[in-house]
Order: structure tokens, then sequence, then C-alpha cells
């Protein structure tokens, strides 16, 4: 299935080269389609085992289609294996490490898991020097959001306002936009009371479907 011109492509887009934020990755060239229908062609024979090593490879590809299949296993487990793959997903953070990558799984793993447990694990994560691992806090709690408690997501964004990486920003910005899609007032509050601090990335992406005056009034304070 690779393709070296698309692996070229991806390369780019992920920031692959000195100093980005995905340096020295490695890429097929795979589309995330034809990932997909391998991860729901194989996730029922892929063990626990096998995911942990598929983790480790130094293609992105590799380790996407692993989190897919994760994330496959994890909807129809039972709770001994659900328990495994969420501690599987911690113990490998350092290989997940680009915001698709925590993006697909963080929240159907990582979110899922911990809904109706203690949630200081997230904390932990939010307080990581390791990007990802932050980026992992605040896109698990998007679980949170959906099931209506917007609360662990509002204080994994307040921890995190002075986050210096643009992907934190991004990521506070997208779930302070869900919030506000379901409770605006949740939102605004939040905005409110944070807008003279936040990043400016941060306040862009969480007010994008804001009417078009009130979205123009944040942008001016």
């Amino acid at each position: 299935m690779s393709d070296p011109a698309k692996a070229c492509s991806y390369a780019r887009f992920f920031q692959t080269h000195k100093g980005g934020y995905g340096e020295g990755d490695r890429f097929y060239g795979i589309t995330v389609p034809a990932q997909k229908a391998v991860a729901k062609k194989y996730y029922k024979e892929t063990g626990i085992e096998d995911l942990a090593v598929l983790l480790k490879d130094p293609y992105h590809e590799v380790r996407l289609t692993a989190l897919m299949i994760a994330v496959e296993k994890f909807k129809k487990a039972d709770e001994k294996e659900k328990k495994a793959l969420f501690g599987l997903y911690l113990k490998n953070t350092r290989f997940i490490n680009n915001w698709d990558l925590v993006d697909c799984s963080a929240p159907k793993i990582v979110g899922a898991w911990l809904f109706d447990k203690d949630r200081a694990v997230l904390y932990k994560l939010a307080l990581s020097k390791d990007l990802w691992e932050r980026r992992i806090a605040v896109i698990a709690s998007f679980y949170f959001i959906r099931m209506g408690e917007p609360q662990d997501a509002l204080k994994i964004c307040e921890i995190l306002l002075g986050d210096e990486h643009d992907l934190i920003h991004k990521a506070c910005g997208w779930m302070l936009r869900e919030i506000g899609g379901r409770d605006m007032k949740a939102e605004r509050d939040f905005l409110d009371k944070h807008k003279k601090v936040m990043p400016r990335t941060m306040l862009r992406y969480a007010i994008e479907k804001f009417p078009e005056e009130l979205r123009l009034s944040y942008l001016r304070k």
C-alpha cells in the first residue's frame, strides 16, 4: 500500500524536519482509509502483545493502525481487556507522538476508561514535560464533554493556558468550542475569566462558531 510520493508529502505535513514537532518520524505513504480497513479486518486477531510491538514501530502508519486496532478492540472489550488496553496506552505514550495519533485514540480509550473512575492521571499528564502527553490530557476530555461533563476539560484548559506550544493552544481551543456547542454559558464564563491571558490561537479556535458580532467582540478585547 506504500506510496513514496505520499510518504514525502506526509513527512512535510507532519513536520518531520529537524526542530519540527514530528522530527525523525518516518512514513510509508499509506492513506488513513486504507489503515482503517486494515484495522477493522485484523483487530480481532491482534492481541495486546502484538499492539505493544506495533506501537514501537518507527513508521507512523504502523503506530496509527495499531491505535485504530486498539480503539476497535476497546469498543467490544470486557472490563478486564479495557483495563489492559488503557494500561498499554499509558505505558507507550512516548510512541503516541503526533497529533493524529493522539486525536484518534485518546478520547476513545483514555477518556472512555476514566469516565467513571478517578481522573487524577489526566492532571498528571497535563503537567507533563512531554507535548504529546499534555495533548492526550486535553483530547481525552473530549469524551467527558460528549457525555455532558465539561468540568475536567475546563480545568485542564486552565492548567494549560500558559503552555508554549501551538498544538496545545489548538487542542484547548477545540475543546472549548465543543463545550460551547453544548453549554455556551460554560464556555463564555471561561473566556470572560481568561481572555486577557489566553493564547490568541486558543481564543480563535474557541470562538470559531460564535455569531459574527460576538466573535469579533472577543477578538477586540
